[in-house]
């Protein structure tokens, strides 16, 4: 199941409204440097649990 990542969730020091979405490792891993080089984060595994723990099941396209 792909997973998603939205920075809304969050409050962020720049207002950002991106979305992640794709397999958990690759979301983990881009939203991991989104927060370090937009929203002023540290890349540690604190903020990589707290990014893991937030994703949502993608939901499916409609055909």
């Amino acid at each position: 199941m792909r997973k998603v990542a939205d920075c809304r969730d969050h409050p962020n020091v720049s207002g950002c409204t991106l979305t992640i979405s794709g397999e958990e490792e690759e979301v983990v891993r881009a939203a991991a440097e989104h927060a370090v080089s937009v929203d002023e984060h540290e890349d540690d595994a604190e903020l990589r649990q707290m990014i893991r723990g937030d994703l949502k099941d993608e939901m499916p396209a409609h055909a």
